[in-house]
């Protein structure tokens, strides 16, 4: 029998959200019934709001989720009802070109949930990611769900399901960002301080920070930004040359997803440097660049998505690191609100006023 629960849906491009009853299927073959914890307000779910990335409305809103698994549907093995878990939305399919050749981490075939969530009335959801967490229940493939350990804050866990790993991965596992490099982070939401914090566990001698927002580049100080730089008042590509001895840094994380940032990040980046995109452009975007430029200054150009991430594998380590002590994630944790309060937590972000709300159930 399907559950019956509240959900945040958006039923039109910019029209504002609501909360409504949401029709929930018992779990079928390799599916998991999750109750939800927490919740965070990614920027992702206002790109979906604003149809910025496809017009499949009425969408089931929230995918930076943690929870307890409730039910599971036949043939799931890797987790079981009572399990505390984070959502992902890179289900690794394990037969695909890129998982073959061990590179699980670009799998090119992940997976939902086959079974569909409903409004009371029958109209089928698109849950945001193939998640659909802002609910109080949701639908997943079990290849969704990461068991980790329990100890950490469902609030602080959640964000570890997109931008924050996001963050983290692309310095990492994208740049490849090692000890006594020097780092620029262009846009300091909580993408880009995860980048920042994931260069400081690297261990980068130099990490500057770069926004237009004072207030966001005091809290890239806080996540190990070295340096900042206001943007609106003094040349990025300048301030982080001068900063990094004149040759600009070893690898930049352009963190916004703009044309403009970009090429601040190409020009930005020491000959044989390496420049990682982890902001979210829009389908409208260009890009120009000199292409004698690009040859001339070598190194790497590239794109990271999610983090590069591997759930299984980063999920539960920096779990583990949070909990050691080593990874302040709560810090990313501006406020805790309720279901309600989900339109009010985008006006905020749009503003810049907060890092992360939450929804906690």
């Amino acid at each position: 029998m399907a559950s019956s629960v509240q959900g945040v849906v958006s039923r039109g491009k910019g029209q504002p959200v609501e909360v409504t009853e949401v029709l929930v299927p018992d779990p079928g073959p390799g599916e998991a019934l999750v109750r939800i914890q927490a919740c965070g307000v990614c920027h992702t779910d206002l790109h979906y709001k604003m149809g910025g990335i496809g017009d499949d409305f009425p969408y089931l809103l929230g995918h930076e989720a943690a929870g307890v698994v409730e039910a599971v549907g036949d043939n799931v093995t890797d987790v079981a009802p009572g399990d505390f878990v984070i959502l992902n939305w890179r289900a690794v399919c394990g037969q695909c070109r890129a998982c073959k050749r061990g590179r699980p981490w670009y799998c090119f075939a992940t997976h939902n949930a086959t079974q569909k969530m409903t409004l009371a009335d029958g109209t089928t959801l698109s849950p945001a990611l193939g998640i659909g967490a802002f609910a109080e229940k949701t639908l997943v493939a079990a290849g969704q769900c990461t068991k980790v350990n329990p100890a950490i804050a469902p609030a602080t866990a959640g964000l570890l399901g997109c931008g924050v790993m996001a963050g983290i991965g692309a310095a990492i596992n994208t740049g490849g960002v090692g000890r006594g490099d020097t780092v620029a982070v262009i846009g300091c939401g909580g993408v880009g301080d995860g980048a920042v914090l994931g260069a400081r566990l690297a261990g980068a001698k130099t990490i500057i920070a770069v926004d237009v927002d004072d207030r966001k580049l005091e809290w890239a100080r806080e996540f190990g930004a070295t340096h900042t730089i206001n943007s609106r008042t003094a040349d990025a590509v300048e301030g982080i040359r001068e900063l990094t001895g004149g040759f600009g840094a070893d690898v930049v994380v352009e963190a916004i997803g703009r044309p403009e940032t970009y090429k601040q990040a190409f020009f930005a980046r020491d000959l044989a440097g390496t420049v990682v995109l982890v902001g979210v452009p829009t389908p409208e975007m260009q890009l120009d660049l000199p292409l004698l430029e690009v040859f001339g200054r070598g190194g790497s150009l590239k794109s990271s998505w999610y983090g590069d991430c591997l759930p299984s594998r980063d999920f539960p380590m920096l779990v583990d690191l949070h909990l050691d002590g080593r990874l302040p994630l709560e810090k990313f944790v501006s406020e805790t609100i309720g279901l309600g309060d989900v339109e009010a937590a985008f006006e905020k972000m749009e503003h810049g006023e907060v890092l992360r709300s939450v929804v906690v159930f």
